[in-house]
Parts: structure tokens; C-alpha cells; sequence
């Protein structure tokens, strides 16, 4: 008997074996996510399935071209009217994944590409799961990056299927792993090459192995007893990397675990909906929510352009240079690297070859990748590439005259780019034939951790290359920003202030350990001082002199001393702290400080966002809304807060201009020339 069957978002079809196969399309989009329409029709096709008496089992699988999964529908997480109907919609997918696990036939999630979020919950209710054992297919519960915890059974069958220590670790830390990683733990049951994926899907279902059970010691994690223990070690190892006030859910799930465990189902699930719908209120899941769409924003920019680069030049193998080739080799790319000698270009090479290792893991995929990536003393690579990239010093001469050099060698076709920081584009294209090549790409360090990259256009630059350098940050799996050529564009130009205002609280003698610690309460991923020192003390005087020269603000003394003694920072073991071989921060002493630290977050905070309502009255981004994701993924403004200007919205505008005008006259600064805020938002 075949059975077949078409929903508005599923397929039910019949094979020669008798195997139904149940594939997940969802209508009118190009990746798998779960909405209400999506878990109803899931609901009635459960409902037929648990009568079925003539199926030897159910796959399910994609049946889309890319992933498997991605997880809910997160513009739902903004139209719950109330807890009311948040619980409801949790409890209601409960259910149906409560029902798809007690059916009688064994089930297999077949999974290819992402499986995430409740996309991992459907997996995880499923008897089996097979997955592609690459690292191109990624498994996990990422549900606490956006400020709430799984709540469709994930934080039950998780720690259940693998016990406490590695099922709530992924629970916490909303890690992902691929689908040979997820084999290892246990929540897969089998990784397998892509062309055998079918085969070993219909072997479960045909042969029905003893489903996976956890170790007599897995089984022991989940006891009273034992979720004493591990719960208190697991609450101090999460503290140690965000604070419960900023990101309550991960702790939230903890409670929940500790309290209830994994045996009694009912309570549990119960337990977590409700934990899970409170979230959704939360002040951080609303800010989370809002930066995951900011970040769609910028993925979707420049989509229609189609531009296809295929060989990259890059002209500076220092720190940025070398790791931006790095980057674009690992992406795929040939990439030529240009400097002056050799010896030069070795230690960026020793540099990719440990991000391929840990990226790419496979021998062969290495060594791809390494082939990819060639070393060019003599710039012949110029003359092939589509986009060649200069990250030399920042100097203005040496740039013109480089440029002038890159221009007569190049196709007409290529793109012309420079990774500066901070000098504006008209400055350096004035030597140019063709000015209207020039675009600004400004990677920042470190590349392949950073997912922020400057697009600049200068006053020249035309708009169809600005596009083509946005497509390609997109291509190299980077976020672009367009912005404006500007002094410091918005970035550097926004965090200098906030740098060169903690300096000078240095000086009026607030230690370094109270400041750092006043930002990170705040919910910057580290303190100004250990930035300061990370960046390097001699990139923060050359940025801060060069922007002192358009917008007139002094330069502190005591960091113009700490680079004439090259105590430069972490680099060379010390800067404003102390460091050992290896690049750690020596423990420096607590001073005594006992005033309040919100007073000197205050005054930081007030800082960067006057800078950050200039650059808006300037125009250097397009909107309150971009240089908000310009600032969380490009120097980890607090996420959890959405960004300088959401922030000030929400505590005021009008109240903190106040503020700040206080905090200028104080100073004994000029006020008069300072405009209102508030019009940068009306």
C-alpha cells in the first residue's frame, strides 16, 4: 500500500520498502523554519501516523537543496500577545513532539546541513537520527543567543539522551557541532558521507537497532544527588563568561534541570514552557531578537548584485593583511599575498595553515586550502585578481603610492580596495586615474573572529563598486556596513572617544581594574584598558592623533609616554597591564576604588553614544539602526542592550543628553556648539 500526500509545508510519500518518507518544504521560503501553520499540518501527519498499521516507519528529511532545519520562525518571538499565548504555543509543540516520539513506528530525522533549534527538538523526538558528517552540517540548541532556552522538550531530551555534563553544555553555551562531532556525543546515532545518508536512514528504520541509551554514568549525571553537584559546577563555569543579569536564560535552564531533572517528563516540560515563555518578555530576548534581525539586514544587502571574484591580491602580509588572505583562502578563494620579502610573508602563512587546521580539521581540505593560498614576493598576482586589497601601513603617502603602482598593473575590471582604518578615501584616491575603482574593505582583528566588515565609500567611489565589495563580504561570510568616507569612519570613530575618555580617567586616578570592570558589568565583552592594550598602544595613539586632526581633541599624555617606552600592550608584555609570554593578562592588584561604578560606565557609555548621534547627524551610516549593528559586531556592544542608539531610546534620549551636558561643564568643556540628540531620532 503507498501512501501519498501533499500538505502547504510537507510532503508524505511511499518507497518500495514500505518506508514512508516524510520531507519538511516549507512554502514560499528557501530555508526550513517552524511556524504555528508548519507545527499544525505536523500535528494532523503525527496524528495519521500513530493509526498506521501498514508503514514499516516514517524519514523525515528536507526537502529543500541547502539544510535541514534552521529552528523556529523567530519573527514569532515579537507577536505573543501575552505569557498566555506563549505558553500555549509552547505547550501546543510539546505535544506534537511528545506524540511523533511515542509513535509505534521508529522514526528517523535524516539530516543534512543545519539542524537547529527546534529543528534539533524535532531530531531529538525522533527514535534515530542520521546526519552528513561534515562540518558543513550543524547540530545544536542555539536557543540562548537569543535570550531564551528551548522549550519544545530540548533542555528534557537532551541531558537525557547524553546525560548532564555534555547535554546541558549544549543546552548553556548554545554551542553547535557537526554531525561526526554530534555521533561522538551521542545524540546522533550515525555520520555518514552524503551518498550513503539514505541507506543508513533506511537501515534504522528496517533493521531497528536498540535506540541510543546513555551510559550507567550518563543515566547517574541526571539524579538528585548528582544535579547537586554538577548544577553548582555548571552555574560557576557559565558565570565565568556572562553575567546572569545580562543573559538570565541559560540559568534559567539550569534551575529548571536542578530542580525537576529528566525522569518526570510531564513536570519537566512543564516547568520549561513556562520558563521559556517568561523569556520571550525578557528585556534581553526582545534586544537579541532585534540584533538577529539587524544582522539579516546586513546579510541581505547587495543580494541581487551579481558579481563572482574569483582570485584575490593581497598587498601587506602583516597581522591584518595575512589574516585577511587567510580568511578569503579559507572561503574558497586563490589568493595571491604580496610584501616586500619572503621572510616577511612566512609568518602569515604559519598563521592561515593553524586556522585551516582548526577550521577545516580534514588533511586533504588543508591542504586545499593551503594551495590556495600563495605567497607573491614580486605582486604578479596583481595583474590576475579580480579585487586586490592594501593593508600596509597607515601612512597617506605610502598608501598614494602604492595605489599609483596597483592601478597601472591592474585589470580594468578589478576592484580597487584599501583596509585602513581611518583615513578618508578622497585623501588617498587623489592619485588615481580612475578614483570611482577605490572602496573601502576594513576588516577587523581579529579577521577571523570579527564578523563586521567596513564597506567605505568615498565621494568618488560609485555606487556598482561599493556593491561588488558588499557582495563580496557577504561571499567571504562577513556582515558589511556601508559607510560613509569619513574620518575614522564609524567604528574606529565611535570606540576612540570611549578609549581616550578611560585614559583620562586613568589620570584623574580611577585605577585601570575599576574602569575595566564598570564596562564589563555594563556588558562590554572586555574593559577600554585591556582593549586599549589588546589593540595596541601604538595603533590607539596613531588613530587617535589622525582623528585629533579633523575633530580637535587632545591626545593624553600618558599614552603618548607608554609608546615612547614601547610599552605598547599585550604584544610587547606590557602596555597599561602586565602580560607573560604567552599574551595573559598578569593579575594586576585591586586598588581601592569606593565609588560607585555605574559613574564611570555612565560617563563612558555618554561618550561613545555623543560620538554616535554625531556620526548619524553626519550621515556616515544610513540609520540609528545599522550603527547599531555596527557597534555590537564590530567592538561587542552589549548585545543584550541592541546597540548605543535602542539604548539610549530606552533610558531616555532628552534624560541623558542632560546628563552628558552635566559631565561636559563639570570638565569645564565648551557645551554651547553641541546639538540636541533628539533630532538625530525624530
Amino acid at each position: 500500500m503507498s501512501m501519498t500526500q501533499t500538505y502547504k509545508n510537507w510532503r508524505l510519500e511511499t518507497d518500495a520498502d514500505q518506508i514512508l518518507w516524510l520531507y519538511f518544504d516549507k512554502e514560499n521560503a528557501s530555508v526550513n523554519t517552524i511556524d504555528r501553520g508548519v507545527m499544525e499540518e505536523l500535528a494532523a501527519i503525527v496524528d495519521t501516523l500513530a493509526t498506521d498499521k501498514t508503514h514499516k516507519g516514517v524519514i523525515i528529511a528536507s526537502g529543500k537543496k541547502t539544510g535541514f532545519i534552521a529552528g523556529a520562525d523567530i519573527a514569532q518571538f515579537t507577536r505573543f500577545k501575552d505569557l498566555d499565548e506563549a505558553l500555549f504555543a509552547l505547550t501546543q509543540g510539546q505535544n506534537i513532539l511528545n506524540k511523533l516520539e511515542a509513535l509505534k513506528m521508529p522514526s528517523v530525522a535524516m539530516i543534512d546541513g543545519f539542524c537547529l533549534g527546534g529543528g534539533m527538538e524535532l531530531a531529538l523526538a525522533c527514535t534515530y537520527r542520521v546526519a552528513e558528517e561534515s562540518s558543513k552540517t550543524r547540530l545544536g540548541l542555539p536557543e540562548v543567543k537569543l535570550g531564551i532556552h528551548p522549550g519544545w522538550g530540548g533542555t528534557v531530551r537532551m541531558p537525557r539522551l547524553v546525560g548532564a555534563l555534555q547535554g546541558m553544555n549544549m543546552v548553556l553555551t548554545g554551542a553547535t557541532v557537526s554531525g561526526k562531532a554530534a555521533a561522538k556525543i551521542g545524540f546522533v546515532d550515525a555520520a555518514v558521507p552524503k551518498r550513503q545518508l539514505v541507506h543508513a536512514a533506511k537501515y534504522y528504520v528496517l533493521e531497528r537497532p536498540a535506540p541510543h541509551k546513555p551510559t550507567t554514568l550518563q543515566a547517574l549525571s541526571n539524579k538528585k544527588i548528582a544535579r547537586q553537584i554538577i548544577g553548582s559546577f555548571l552555574r560557576k563555569k557559565v558565570k565565568e563568561k556572562i553575567n546572569p543579569l545580562h543573559y538570565p536564560a541559560p540559568f534559567h535552564a539550569l534551575d529548571n534541570w536542578e530542580h525537576i531533572g529528566v525522569e518526570d517528563s510531564d513536570a519537566a516540560y512543564a516547568r520549561e514552557a513556562k520558563s521559556c515563555a517568561k523569556l520571550f518578555f525578557s528585556d534581553t530576548c526582545q534586544n537579541l531578537v532585534r540584533v538577529f534581525f539587524l544582522q539579516e539586514r546586513m546579510k541581505g544587502l547587495a543580494k541581487e548584485v551579481t558579481f563572482e571574484p574569483k582570485h584575490i591580491h593581497v598587498i601587506g602580509a602583516g597581522t591584518m593583511g595575512g589574516d585577511i588572505a587567510a580568511w578569503c583562502a579559507l572561503r574558497g578563494y586563490t589568493v595571491t599575498l604580496q610584501d616586500l620579502e619572503p621572510r616577511l610573508v612566512a609568518p602569515a602563512i604559519k598563521r592561515a595553515y593553524a586556522l585551516f587546521k582548526e577550521k577545516l580539521k580534514e588533511r586533504y581540505l588543508i591542504q586545499a586550502a593551503m594551495d590556495r593560498l600563495i605567497p607573491d614576493v614580486n605582486g604578479n598576482g596583481v595583474a590576475k585578481a579580480d579585487i586586490i586589497i592594501e593593508a600596509v601601513l597607515e601612512d597617506l603617502s605610502i598608501k598614494q603610492n602604492l595605489f599609483r603602482q596597483i592601478e597601472s598593473k591592474a585589470k580594468p575590471s578589478a576592484i580597487l580596495a584599501t583596509n585602513t582604518s581611518s583615513i578618508p578615501l578622497d585623501e588617498i584616491n587623489t592619485v588615481l586615474q580612475s578614483p570611482e575603482r577605490l572602496v573601502g574593505i576594513h576588516f577587523f582583528n581579529p579577521v577571523a573572529k570579527m564578523l563586521l566588515v567596513e564597506v567605505v565609500k568615498g565621494d568618488r567611489t560609485s555606487q556598482e563598486v561599493v556593491d561588488k565589495a558588499i557582495s563580496f563580504v557577504r561571499k567571504i561570510d562577513r556582515l558589511p556596513l556601508p559607510v560613509k568616507s569619513s574620518p575614522g569612519f564609524l567604528v574606529n570613530r565611535i570606540l576612540m572617544p570611549y578609549l581616550l575618555e578611560s585614559v583620562e580617567l586613568l589620570k584623574e586616578g580611577v585605577p585601570a581594574t575599576a574602569i575595566d570592570k564598570a564596562m564589563t558589568n555594563f556588558g562590554m565583552p572586555m574593559g577600554p584598558i585591556t582593549l586599549a592594550d589588546t589593540v595596541g598602544l601604538d595603533v590607539c595613539l596613531s588613530v587617535a592623533k589622525y582623528l585629533g586632526k579633523y575633530f580637535h581633541t587632545s591626545v593624553p599624555q600618558g599614552l603618548i609616554e607608554l609608546v615612547e617606552k614601547r610599552k605598547l600592550g599585550r604584544k610587547t608584555g606590557e602596555g597599561f597591564y602586565k602580560y607573560d609570554k604567552r599574551g595573559k593578562q598578569i593579575k594586576p592588584e585591586e586598588a581601592a576604588y569606593d565609588r560607585p561604578l555605574d559613574e564611570i560606565s555612565n560617563r563612558l557609555v555618554l561618550r561613545m553614544l555623543n560620538e554616535s548621534f554625531a556620526c548619524l547627524r553626519e550621515g556616515v551610516v544610513a540609520d540609528g539602526d545599522l550603527l547599531d549593528a555596527g557597534m555590537i559586531f564590530g567592538t561587542g556592544f552589549a548585545p543584550f542592550r541592541g546597540g548605543p542608539i535602542h539604548y539610549a531610546k530606552s533610558q531616555g534620549i532628552s534624560e541623558l543628553y542632560q546628563q552628558y551636558l552635566k559631565q561636559r561643564q563639570a570638565k569645564g568643556e565648551k557645551t554651547d556648539v553641541l546639538e540636541s540628540w533628539e533630532a538625530m531620532t525624530a
